[in-house]
């Protein structure tokens, strides 16, 4: 699937929950840490999406693989501070709340490592060199994979190319 907005990305999405659950934690009266460790975690949150909005609007690869390797980084800083306050007598009453944000910031981690690993294993070099020679290669060889794919599946099931089509999950 492609995506024509950074909005529609289901990582973005996630790490906006993981941005929006440290803060309404950040803003609960009850929830008392020092103000440089609220800024730090409120911030190293927000450049989880920030930065995978930064590289969707770049247009290279190279320039998105950057980012969304920065963007990593943040949800494992966020994570480093989610354990640290895991661990604080005085926010004992939060645990729960803490080990949910974690498990987003982990799965934001995830979503952005899979990204990245198919992205470094890519021809695609992104939209800023798109040009209509590379679009209609790039059609070309869709059509050509849609089409194998079709003629794979016509096969009787127990065909040897369908059942090595079907190991390797191109049908």
């Amino acid at each position: 699937m492609t995506y024509k907005r950074f909005e529609d990305l289901p990582v973005w999405q996630e790490a906006m929950r993981l941005a929006h659950g440290v803060y309404n934690l950040a803003e609960n009266p009850k929830f008392k840490i020092s103000f440089s460790l609220r800024d730090q975690i409120e911030r190293s949150s927000m450049s989880v999406s920030d930065n995978i909005a930064e590289g969707f609007e770049r247009g290279t690869t190279n320039e998105l693989l950057a980012f969304l390797y920065i963007a990593r980084g943040s949800a494992g800083e966020t994570r480093s501070k989610l354990c640290f306050m895991e661990k604080r007598p005085s926010l004992a009453n939060f645990k729960s709340e803490i080990a949910d944000l974690k498990s987003i910031a982990e799965s934001c981690s995830r979503q952005i490592r899979g990204w990245a690993d198919s992205l470094q294993n890519s021809d695609i070099k992104g939209t800023r060199h798109l040009n209509d020679r590379v679009r209609d290669e790039s059609e070309q060889k869709q059509r050509a994979a849609a089409l194998q794919k079709r003629l794979l599946q016509n096969l009787p099931p127990g065909h040897p190319l369908r059942n090595d089509a079907e190991a390797r999950r191109i049908i």
